[in-house]
């Protein structure tokens, strides 16, 4: 498996970002990221542009955050060509880039604060929605903003990456249910905006800026075919499609990278002599075998089944036999700190 390891959501002088399109394609490819997703608000203004494609090591990859007239639903959306109105429901615009063979990952679901009222919460409150890829688990920028208060706001702004601890409990526990139910994709996401904030009167500082967050939550995907880093638009096209493609399986895992270095881990399923990734589905219970990987030995990984921890170890490396369907994934933790969360494997559902 090629491992390719990327950044999700973030937003450009094209939507309420700070940053010009090519600065921020600059900062990941200094940070080494292999691609990232911009997401600029209701608008594919930088596909239109001409930025979609390689710029130096990073593939820059063109989407948009959708979302309905009372501005909530958000929804991370990849592979369109066309924006949507705000006008539509959230129905509609999932139906709409499903429509148009492209993928969607409901975004920050569980935004909830209200002590800020400049940046109110943007919640996903439609749940009988169905046909989105996935749902985006962790967001580095909402969970920032929730645990901001006035005490801690000097030390969160001088040390942004360290307030991040982990994932909302309730995100994970819906996205293991609705896994039990069909395939629901889980992505990290930056939500990058490299806003610029005046503090104290006098000092201007900008909260986040692209390299800082790029070096955070990443989503790190698998695929069996090499991506060539050809500038022609054959060779853009195929790049793009073995990302798109990886995502849509849940062929993926999310990783603070912030806390180590997560390139390497694989969690995947042995069974009748052929081997299962994440995402993929294995008929039979008899005869499966989970295997982790994780090239650290100061990890504490879990295994989780139905939501569930059903085995945990402190190594680098793991494996169980299978003697219950389910949905299987992986949570490890490094120096007590949440690290890596793997997609599921389905085995019997």
């Amino acid at each position: 498996m090629f491992e390719y390891i990327g950044a999700m959501h973030m937003h450009s002088v094209y939507s309420d970002g700070s940053g010009e399109v090519s600065e921020i394609a600059k900062a990941a490819a200094e940070v080494g990221l292999d691609y990232i997703m911009l997401t600029d608000h209701n608008t594919l203004r930088a596909l239109k542009a001409g930025y979609e494609g390689w710029h130096a090591h990073t593939l820059l990859l063109v989407g948009c955050e959708i979302n309905d007239r009372q501005n909530k639903n958000h929804y991370l959306a990849f592979g369109i060509n066309q924006a949507f109105s705000t006008r539509l429901s959230a129905a509609e615009y999932v139906h709409k880039v499903k429509e148009m063979g492209g993928i969607g990952f409901i975004a920050h679901p569980h935004e909830k604060r209200t002590h800020m009222k400049e940046q109110p919460a943007y919640p996903w409150i439609d749940w009988d929605v169905d046909g989105y890829t996935g749902i985006e688990i962790w967001n580095h920028m909402s969970e920032w903003m929730e645990n901001l208060t006035e005490q801690n706001k000097y030390q969160s702004f001088l040390h942004p990456l360290r307030t991040i601890v982990a994932p909302q409990k309730k995100t994970l526990k819906l996205w293991d249910e609705l896994n039990l139910k069909r395939k629901v994709v889980g992505v990290g996401g930056v939500d990058a905006h490299a806003h610029k904030y005046n503090l104290l009167g006098f000092l201007e500082v900008e909260i986040f800026p692209y390299k800082v967050l790029f070096k955070s939550i990443r989503t790190h995907i698998l695929s069996q075919e090499e991506i060539k880093k050809g500038r022609s638009e054959e060779a853009v096209e195929r790049a793009k499609k073995i990302i798109y493609s990886a995502l849509e399986k849940g062929s993926c895992f999310i990783a603070n990278d912030y806390h180590g270095d997560s390139k390497g881990f694989r969690f995947f399923a042995e069974a009748d002599k052929k081997i299962y990734q994440m995402g993929d589905k294995i008929s039979k219970t008899n005869g499966v075998k989970l295997k982790i990987n994780v090239l650290n030995s100061n990890a504490e990984i879990k295994l989780i089944r139905n939501g569930r921890v059903i085995e945990s170890w402190e190594d680098k490396e793991a494996s169980f036999t299978v003697n219950s369907k389910g949905v299987y994934r992986v949570e490890v933790y490094l120096n007590d700190k949440a690290w890596i969360f793997s997609n599921h494997i389905r085995v019997g559902v």
